[in-house]
């Protein structure tokens, strides 16, 4: 095992980090911008080096400032959480020409799933469905119009490079094609550096489902069970359950051998979640694979009793699996959701602040991973996530009133403050959620209703 970890993160994702290496005795450095200065994990970590300003790009982003942070600590391996430096195949091969390890994938491989359309290709040819669509980003908007026209509309033109939701326009009508095509290019090149798409086809009712796989570098992979992530907004997920309501347990154990036939096929090294999208018929269709920890890996750490963050650890330390396929077993039902310092009323927009109380839910069952705390100042820099609730319970009917209980309890309060506390309640309290038929569609029908 590592003697020292540098989390080249912030937030909550750091702070659990943080914690699974407390537990494997392994030594801590956290890194933070000015923004973060006064942060939960900075308070927490054995050390901590300032990385620079409150823009990402000036300081978690800022992949040289990360290496000598590991330099001067002396740091053994780098967790990168999610988001920021999480994927990027260039960073990950900075930490190998460093000596460092990068906990996560090795860099070709993520540097072949981090694309889209590369991603694409690769579970083609490991027998993984796909949607109709482009397999190879295409060269102009010509040649994408008349792809659109012998798919179908509606479709969704993606970045090859994109992620986190971002980089995705869907279209309905052959009028709006070209002009969606070119602000979607525009839109990649901006976020990404990257301005290649592809058109795929648009399912509007379908179900957003992902496969938890983990990998080490013997040659052994199994995956975790699934998640059901379909109630989002703007393509960002809100709730998060596993086992995905109302599908039949043939359907998710070909999902999850077909996550493993792909992971095994890529040579995939960690842990990895396998995203498909589930239609009405009850067909699965590959979507990407996020080569990192996932925001909602909680779902699956409480139903299956498996430490993913401390697996992660073990893994990129060469540590073999200690399970396989027939250990892992799911009890009861979870239900995560993300309460984040957003507006609902004024389309989820970021409304941070200073937190003048702040008291988490607790009780029997339920599971909070935060980095907030009375007095925590929320910077305006960052993704608005601020606390994930876990509720776990025997049954699905009793995971969602258990959930309830813990947000009713859950204490926000600051100046401008708002939090999606109150909208998440109103998602629980739909029938349609509560019978499991819901879809992607759900938050738009919630705000546009």
């Amino acid at each position: 095992m590592f003697e020292k970890i540098l989390i080249a993160n912030r937030g909550e994702i750091a702070v659990r980090v943080l914690r699974a290496c407390r537990e494997l005795g392994v030594r801590t450095v956290a890194v933070y911008s000015t923004a973060d200065e006064d942060s939960a994990v900075v308070r927490m970590a054995d050390e901590a080096v300032r990385i620079g300003p409150a823009p990402s790009r000036q300081s978690y982003l800022n992949a040289a400032a990360v290496i000598e942070a590991a330099r001067i600590t002396g740091a053994d391996a780098i967790h990168p959480g999610y988001g920021f430096l999480s994927e990027d195949s260039d960073f990950a091969e900075v930490c190998a020409a460093e000596g460092v390890t990068f906990i996560g994938p090795p860099a070709e491989v993520m540097a072949r799933l981090g694309d889209k359309t590369s991603a694409r290709a690769a579970m083609t040819e490991a027998g993984l469905p796909l949607l109709a669509g482009s397999v190879e980003p295409l060269a102009d908007a010509e040649s994408a119009r008349r792809l659109a026209e012998e798919i179908g509309y509606p479709v969704i033109i993606k970045a090859a490079a994109g992620g986190g939701g971002r980089g995705m326009s869907i279209v309905d009508i052959p009028a709006d094609f070209a002009r969606t095509y070119q602000q979607t290019k525009a839109t990649a090149l901006q976020l990404f550096g990257d301005g290649r798409v592809y058109v795929e086809r648009y399912l509007p009712s379908a179900r957003h489902v992902e496969i938890q796989v983990l990998c080490d570098t013997h040659g052994n992979a199994i995956h975790l069970g699934e998640r059901d992530c379909s109630v989002q907004r703007r393509h960002q997920k809100l709730v998060e359950e596993t086992p995905a309501p109302g599908l039949p347990a043939e359907l998710t154990e070909r999902m999850g051998a077909a996550a493993v036939r792909g992971a095994l096929a890529s040579g995939y090294v960690g842990a990895g979640t396998f995203e498909f999208l589930v239609d009405t018929e009850n067909d699965f269709y590959f979507m990407e694979v996020n080569c990192r920890i996932q925001v909602e890996h909680p779902v699956t750490e409480v139903v299956t009793g498996v430490d993913l963050i401390a697996e992660q650890l073990r893994v990129a330390a060469g540590e073999p699996l200690r399970l396989r396929q027939e250990d892992v077993v799911l009890r009861g039902a979870a239900i995560e959701c993300r309460v984040n310092v957003e507006d609902p009323r004024r389309n989820f927009a970021p409304a941070p602040g200073t937190l003048t109380e702040f008291t988490p839910p607790g009780g029997p069952f339920v599971r909070v991973d935060t980095h907030g705390f009375t007095g925590y100042k929320v910077p305006a820099s960052y993704d608005s996530l601020l606390a994930k609730v876990i509720a776990w319970a025997p049954d699905r009917e009793q995971a969602i009133a258990r959930m309830r209980r813990a947000l009713a309890e859950f204490r926000i309060e600051g100046p401008g403050v708002h939090t999606t506390r109150e909208f998440l309640d109103q998602v629980l309290a739909d029938q349609e959620f509560a019978d499991g038929k819901h879809d992607t569609s759900l938050v738009a029908r919630l705000t546009e209703g």
